[in-house]
């Protein structure tokens, strides 16, 4: 009988070839980055055909024994796929994730032990402040339109991949490093504006040295074209160094060895096809992975934000080993397409076996499913609850309408749009310099009657200013955003 050693070997022969495109398409649009209306819940599940009764996650955490008690026996009569289909239709799921204390972070999702959290994705980690942000961890506080703000960052705006970093605005790629305005790939540097790669540098302006006195007489200026200031913004270099890496490809690479394929990752031995992972300690062989964040990890693939070791194409499953097929799993082992369980092991579509039972049939499931030729593929698209235009793939690269509805995922038609009072009115955001300028002290204000309105971006898409916002902008005397937060994402993850 072939044991679980020889199946894992047959997913890690397949999955080490996928190429990028594929993994963006299969995997990352299971990471949705947008909110809907669910009946009375605001949920990251919209009101389809491919979902069945949405919950509060709280309800969920209260009810979970009896809840999880759904459970199906395989039918080999069918493929594995449907048998999981079966069992997940029958589940409610809850409307977001939220995980261990959180705090005022109801309209978010994947938040974990952090507080003060407003339509993020990904924060992680004793964060606090975080609006409008993708990926956060690590004690990163008061952070605003960003993706990637890792370990100890504060007071950060409009940036990519930024690294123990304080008083950062419209940077890229900044380790180590404060008070930084419209550059790139510095590290360990302070006070530098419109820079790029540059190392132990202070009082830098266009990479060029100033006196400290001429410096800050340059910077007034500088930071008095607040209507410049996103114009700026899309001229920062969005190319990284790949610092203290060797044998990689592609971007923002940090301390990693042997990686092909790219994009915000930290302390990897051996892998391709790798996005958003921060691990403190070394971390081998990930393949086909989208964020992730653990003291140590080994041996994935095809997974998403997933811990531990030994995970093969699974999605969100926390401090747990030897999980295949599974959805959200809690301290568990040994499961196989099993969906919201915690502290469990040896269990098939969530129903309990003995060990000796599990593992008999396992082997009888892996060898039907390499029969069907789909052991080594991940969740197909008829499954994907979200509108694949708002998930991180739909953002990142340019898939179209008809070719993904062509491969069964879904796709949202309509402009965004926010819950607008009556007694709001819309205003163009080419119309905000009404609400905002300098005055006669050039002190920078902006109209708190802002907040009253609703913008209309130039796509047509609509989006608010929330107090917490108003009150970062105004502290840190920074312009309205003159367009939507997703796509202020958008920007972030491309660059442009």
């Amino acid at each position: 009988m072939n044991d679980l050693k020889y199946w894992q070997n047959k997913f890690k022969e397949k999955r080490q070839k996928t190429n990028f495109r594929d993994f963006l398409k299969e995997i990352v649009s299971w990471s949705p980055i947008m909110l809907y209306r669910n009946n009375w819940l605001i949920s990251k599940f919209a009101l389809t055909s491919r979902v069945n009764k949405v919950i509060h996650h709280q309800e969920f955490e209260k009810n979970m024994d009896t809840l999880l008690e759904k459970w199906t026996i395989y039918d080999f009569q069918v493929d594995f796929f449907k048998n999981y289909e079966n069992l997940i239709w029958k589940i409610d799921l809850f409307n977001i994730i939220s995980y261990w204390s959180n705090e005022n972070s109801d309209y978010s999702d994947v938040v974990i032990n952090s507080k003060n959290i407003y339509l993020s994705f990904t924060v992680i980690n004793d964060c606090e402040n975080v609006l409008y942000s993708f990926s956060v961890k690590d004690n990163s506080t008061n952070v605003l339109n960003s993706i990637s703000v890792y370990q100890n960052s504060d007071n950060i705006y409009l940036w990519r991949a930024i690294v123990e970093s304080y008083k950062v605005y419209y940077s890229s790629f900044i380790n180590n490093s404060n008070n930084i305005w419209f550059s790139a790939n510095l590290n360990w540097c302070s006070e530098c504006i419109f820079c790029n790669d540059l190392d132990n540098c202070s009082y830098y302006i266009k990479n060029q040295k100033y006196e400290k006195d001429d410096y800050q007489i340059e910077k007034e200026k500088i930071l008095k074209e607040k209507h410049n200031f996103f114009k700026f913004y899309k001229e920062v270099s969005f190319v990284w160094k790949n610092n203290n890496s060797t044998n990689v490809t592609w971007s923002w690479f940090f301390n990693s060895e042997n990686v092909e394929n790219w994009y915000f990752w930290y302390n990897v031995k051996n892998g391709r096809n790798l996005m958003f992972v921060w691990w403190i300690n070394w971390n081998e062989n990930i393949f086909d992975a989208f964020t992730g964040w653990a003291w140590t990890s080994n041996d994935f693939y095809w997974v998403m934000w997933t811990t531990w070791e030994n995970i093969y194409s699974c999605m969100n499953i926390i401090t747990s080993s030897n999980i295949y097929y599974c959805y959200f799993l809690t301290n568990c082992s040994f499961c196989l397409g099993c969906v919201w369980l915690k502290n469990k092991s040896y269990c098939i579509l969530n129903k309990q076996y003995k060990k000796e039972e599990w593992q008999i049939l396992v082997n009888k499931i892996f060898t039907q499913m390499e029969k069907d030729w789909i052991l080594w593929n991940f969740f197909p698209a008829k499954l994907n609850p979200y509108y694949f235009n708002d998930t991180i793939a739909g953002l990142i690269w340019g898939f179209t309408k008809e070719k993904v509805e062509k491969e069964w995922f879904m796709w949202r038609n309509e402009t965004i749009k926010v819950d607008i009072p009556e007694w709001f009115e819309i205003i163009q955001s080419e119309n905000l310099d009404k609400y905002q300028w300098f005055d006669k002290n050039w002190n920078w204000q902006i109209n708190k009657e802002i907040l009253k309105k609703v913008i209309k971006d130039p796509n047509w898409n609509m989006y608010k200013i929330v107090k917490p916002e108003y009150d970062f902008l105004m502290k840190h005397k920074l312009p309205l955003p003159e367009i939507h937060w997703l796509d202020r994402i958008k920007f972030g993850l491309i660059g442009k």
